[in-house]
């Protein structure tokens, strides 16, 4: 029974076997009588998927985002850094619709250089990953702003390449550090580019995720490979231990030969075939073992230009530049090179190719094109701290003359081309220079400012030496500098020399008296160390006597000739030949008889003090305020000058009306230094007084101030507080000095802060290191102290944006202005400037200045009491509702 039932199971499965083995061949029949049908359905169907892929395709690629990544000048990051970024750009080249086809899950890292920047780096992904791009690991450091996408004219020549990753499967790049910046020799490559000439160079590293069924693929052939290299490896073996038996002749002689196979019996030897070598797979696989960080890999290159054989140039460049990975595997350009001939990207049909994936970003890497992030670390990141980036033309112009520019230094650029860079007029604040005396920071000053006059601005040059403005002469020789050359000499010494005149209580401008009184004060004070603490006393004698002296020269300029003055001597030489000066606080403290005169000038309240609380001064405390007076007053050339009534010194006047104002102190003396800070107060003074004038009338006005030591001494605080309170109102201030420590910390401090331009020459490592502190250690000691005469390291403020420091030389007058000298006509210019400021011989200025006191006291013996009383509360309540 049993036996019949498995009788009758065998001849069931017998049987459908046969029927299945019948159907396949009815269906192979079928299939082979309509194999041209099935092809035409299959064709269809690939070319239709295709279609379709290549549809969706072309959709996901065209929903893009760019962002544009701006690394600041201490941009550093560690590998850790590096590895998150990757993981990031891994993420978001996937973060595409889940209909997007695999090649069309890319993300393009764009590094540009075109001229505009010395390169550019920008992030091209899927637009759904905008807010994963906008957070980037590299922290403040980075700035990540919205880029549009990138528009390009169509230039003359253009040349491609795609670099592919060559070597064994698995082998990685060489690993680079990140100091020097792997970027660096990309950098160097496009330094050159002149976007003048059409130059362009751009490289595109395309991105995309490891698709896991490919991986594995891969990971399988190479695997495979690897044993059958074994075995291959193990036959060979297996052929050379059989070349080594017995019957080999060269083993035969061996034996021969050998002393020791002479004795005992011959035995041969027992030969075991050679096992084929394990394969270790994390060893083999290498970089595929692991699948965090892995990723596909696509390098596009193009060049451009609108000269002939630049663009080829520049192609060759990047190239080379990519050979900073190679290791056991490199960076090579596809193609083959037959003579002059290359095949490859730039010929047909690849080219139709290239230039859909440099459009789109489509994804099509060669065999070899797998990478880790740790390999790719250099291209992953904006240019780091450690790179050597040039300045290309779009970020510092090149001087011109003629446009509202500064010549700062001679540049030479990576190429060889040396320019000269230049700062635009209103970016220039205020810039200080250091290094050592006669290495070019007065002569880079003196550029600037014969620039700055031809451009129409206004400016003083306070020079303690006098000697650059016979140097700058020939240069300002111009009709359009001439009506407004203003100079004052004070380092004349013979009695004809022309002299103009300052006036510091000159009340013809119609400046406040308690403005010209504070600052009269605080100079002198300032000058002098004088404190609230210190000397309170000569504090208020000075302050009362300045303004009661003003009080007179308000009267004097507000009574008409003819009026109550019209009998004395001064009535025909007008209203501000009355005028007191400085040098009349001597007789005010001193004698009773003008004292009561100007009493007469004063309101009731000022008569009061000198009434009630004078008197009881001690003659000794009046000595603390006339000795600095006196020691001014016993120069004749000093005396001249402030002895004076009426000023044709005016900065406020010169900044309004955009002179050009020479100014050469005596020297840097005690009695010296009193002077300057006189001067140095009124600079600011007659900034602060620019607040009444709307903002757009504000012109510009620069000073450069040489040997800042001495003019720091004499000013005390003043130096710092222009820096710190004039750029609104116009004002610009140029500092050079030798030793920058040697400033007072406040004026050093304030300097710094606000510096637009800093500068340094060879020098000592303490006057140095105030500088390079600055630069975060760009520009070493070291460095700096090596300068060759004329050579700087300066750094630039343009458009807001720190550049450099740069190694720059300094220029001089011949080499930029050589066009503009006019040698002969430096007697027309100083003629100018005497006739501008009202200049006249020393002889004369000093016997009116010797006989100013008489003229006041006869105006005053003229002026009736009555007529004094203090109009400024009434002026300024006028002004106000004008």
């Amino acid at each position: 029974m049993e036996a019949d039932v498995l009788t009758t199971s065998a001849a069931g499965t017998l049987g459908a076997v046969h029927d299945v083995l019948a159907a396949l061949w009815a269906a192979a029949v079928w299939a082979w009588a309509n194999l041209w049908w099935l092809v035409i359905v299959a064709a269809a169907l690939t070319t239709g998927w295709q279609v379709l892929q290549q549809r969706l395709a072309a959709k996901a690629l065209a929903e893009r985002t760019c962002v544009e990544l701006m690394p600041s000048g201490q941009f550093s990051p560690g590998d850790e850094e590096i590895w998150r970024h990757g993981m990031q750009l891994i993420r978001a080249a996937g973060s595409g619709p889940w209909w997007t086809p695999r090649r069309a899950r890319t993300l393009r890292v764009r590094l540009r250089a075109d001229g505009s920047s010395p390169l550019a780096y920008r992030i091209e992904a899927p637009a759904s990953a905008h807010a994963l791009l906008h957070r980037s690991p590299f922290g403040p450091r980075v700035t990540v702003s919205p880029a549009a996408p990138v528009a390009d004219k169509k230039r003359t020549h253009v040349v491609r390449a795609a670099l592919t990753l060559n070597g064994k499967p698995g082998s990685k790049l060489r690993e680079v550090p990140l100091e020097p910046d792997p970027l660096q020799p990309l950098v160097d490559a496009v330094a050159g580019i002149r976007a003048e000439l059409g130059d362009l160079a751009e490289v595109c590293v395309d991105l995309s995720p490891a698709p896991r069924w490919q991986l594995a693929l891969h990971r399988q052939q190479i695997v495979a490979q690897a044993r059958v290299e074994a075995r291959r490896e193990a036959v060979r073996e297996a052929r050379w231990v059989g070349t080594q038996s017995t019957s080999s002749l060269p083993a035969t002689v061996g034996r021969l030969l050998d002393p020791a196979e002479w004795k005992g019996p011959h035995r041969s030897p027992i030969v075991m075939p050679p096992r084929p070598r394990q394969v270790n797979r994390e060893r083999v696989l290498g970089k595929l073992a692991e699948s965090a960080g892995l990723m596909r890999v696509q390098i596009l290159v193009r060049c451009a230009s609108d000269t002939e054989g630049r663009a080829e140039q520049l192609l060759s460049l990047v190239n080379a530049g990519m050979d900073v990975y190679a290791g056991v595997s490199r960076i090579g350009a596809q193609g083959v090179s037959i003579g002059p001939w290359r095949i490859g990207p730039d010929r047909w049909p690849w080219r139709p190719r290239f230039d859909v994936r440099w459009a789109t970003g489509l994804m099509r890497p060669a065999a070899g094109g797998w990478a880790r992030i740790d390999e790719l670390a250099g291209l992953l990141k904006p240019p780091t701290a450690a790179a050597r980036v040039p300045v290309v033309e779009a970020q510092i112009p090149t001087y011109e003359p003629g446009k509202d520019l500064l010549p700062q230094g001679w540049y030479q650029g990576p190429d060889g081309r040396e320019r000269l860079l230049a700062t635009h007029e209103d970016d220039t604040l205020f810039e200080v220079q250091s290094g050592k005396a006669g290495w070019g920071k007065t002569m880079r000053a003196q550029v600037q400012a014969v620039a700055s006059a031809h451009n129409g601005r206004g400016l003083a040059f306070v020079d303690p030496h006098g000697d650059s403005f016979t140097e700058v002469a020939p240069y300002l020789a111009h009709d359009e500098v001439m009506d407004r050359i203003h100079v004052f000499d004070l380092t004349i010494r013979g009695t004809n020399a022309m002299l103009a005149c300052w006036n510091p209580l000159d009340m013809t401008s119609g400046q406040r008296p308690y403005e010209a009184t504070a600052a009269v004060v605080d100079a002198i004070a300032t000058a002098l160390g004088w404190g609230d603490v210190t000397a309170p006393r000569a504090l208020t004698i000075l302050t009362k006597a300045v303004e009661a002296l003003i009080a007179v020269n308000t009267a004097a300029v507000t009574t008409t000739a003819g009026t109550g003055a019209g009998a004395g001597a001064g009535a025909g030489a007008g209203a501000g030949e009355r005028q007191a000066t400085l040098f009349q606080i001597r007789p005010l403290l001193t004698e009773p008889s003008f004292r009561q005169l100007v009493l007469k000038a004063l309101d009731d309240e000022a008569r009061r003090w000198w009434a009630a609380s004078f008197p009881d001064i001690p003659k000794d405390a009046l000595l603390t305020v006339l000795n600095p007076l006196d020691r001014l007053a016993a120069s004749p050339v000093i005396r001249a000058f402030l002895g004076c009534p009426l000023s044709g010194y005016d900065i406020r006047r010169a900044m309004d009306e955009s002179h050009v104002v020479w100014i050469c102190p005596p020297g840097t003396g005690p009695t010296d230094r009193l002077l300057v800070s006189l001067m140095v107060r009124d600079f600011l003074r007659a900034g602060l007084s620019r607040r009444d004038l709307p903002k757009r009338d504000r012109s510009s006005f620069r000073f450069y101030l040489d040997e800042l030591i001495s003019l720091d001494g004499a000013a005390s605080t003043v130096l710092a507080e222009i820096t710190e309170q004039l750029r609104k109102f116009g004002c610009r201030l140029h500092g050079m000095t030798q030793l920058l420590h040697r400033l007072s910390g406040s004026t050093r401090t304030a300097l710094l802060q606000n510096a637009s331009c800093l500068s340094t020459t060879a020098g000592s490592a303490d006057a140095i290191a105030q500088i390079t502190g600055e630069w975060g250690g760009k520009v070493t000691v070291e460095d700096a102290a090596e300068l060759e005469r004329w050579w700087h390291y300066a750094s630039f403020t343009v458009a807001g944006k720190r550049i450099g420091p740069l190694l720059v030389r300094g220029p001089s007058l011949a080499e930029v202005f050589g066009h503009l000298a006019r040698p002969g006509h430096t007697g027309a210019l100083l003629y100018s400037a005497h006739a501008n400021t009202g200049a006249r011989a020393l002889d004369e200025l000093t016997a009116q200045a010797l006989a100013q006191t008489e003229t006041v006291r006869t105006f005053l013996t003229t002026l009736p009491t009555t007529a004094t009383t203090s109009t400024a509360g009434t002026d300024d309540t006028q002004e106000q509702y004008a």
